[in-house]
């Protein structure tokens, strides 16, 4: 894959975006991905290291309305997941949340699906992406779930901003409604000119 294999020096104008690491999104969960907690170490390790750089660091979650349009019984194709205020919204125990993380939900509105990131709002109602512009970001670092939905969207989102973009490979996981969907996303990804790259090869500002 292209730039895979290449160590990516932290510097400032970065942030990590973590994408949706919530109950349900887990396996045992609503709407839980295959292996979805076994990225979890991966996304602790970035956290971590862009809190001890310095970086702003993002966590992204749904947080529906009981009568979110994406679910089956609105006539979406999902059965219901990450309610507001549930169990199944609540980001894993065993995710590591650095202090000064800002939490950013979306599809909170009934008739808003929002698989990107970018357009959630942290709880003062600033976007995602007004919060990085303000911010002075250029390079996006994002991991979570799912690969094949709201990662490649909000990887879509974030390139159209002109942000340049890596993809932590080794800390995403696919949904694969159908098989296949998480590798497709990921090629999609790349030939919109998204860097691929592990957590190891990030590495400290020089």
């Amino acid at each position: 894959m292209a730039e895979q294999g290449k160590t990516v020096y932290l510097q400032k104008g970065d942030a990590l975006s973590i994408t949706d690491m919530q109950n349900d999104f887990l396996p045992g969960g609503a709407l839980g991905v295959s292996e979805g907690d076994k990225i979890i170490p991966f996304v602790n390790r970035a956290a971590a290291l862009f809190k001890k750089n310095n970086l702003p660091i993002f966590f992204t979650r749904d947080w529906h309305p009981p009568d979110h349009c994406s679910f089956k019984d609105q006539g979406g194709p999902w059965p219901p997941h990450c309610v507001q205020n549930t169990e199944g919204a609540e980001f894993s125990s065993k995710l590591s949340i650095p202090e000064g993380s800002v939490i950013i939900s979306k599809g909170s509105e009934k008739n808003s699906e929002q698989y990107s990131t970018l357009g959630g709002r942290d709880a003062a109602g600033n976007t995602e992406s007004s919060l990085m512009k303000k911010a002075g970001v250029r390079r996006i670092f994002i991991a979570g779930l799912a690969t094949d939905y709201c990662v490649l969207n909000s990887v879509k989102d974030a390139l159209a901003e002109g942000y340049e973009v890596y993809v932590l490979t080794d800390a995403i996981r696919a949904a694969d409604v159908n098989p296949g969907d998480g590798e497709r996303a990921l090629e999609e990804m790349i030939r919109g000119g998204v860097k691929t790259i592990t957590t190891e090869e990030i590495r400290e500002k020089k």
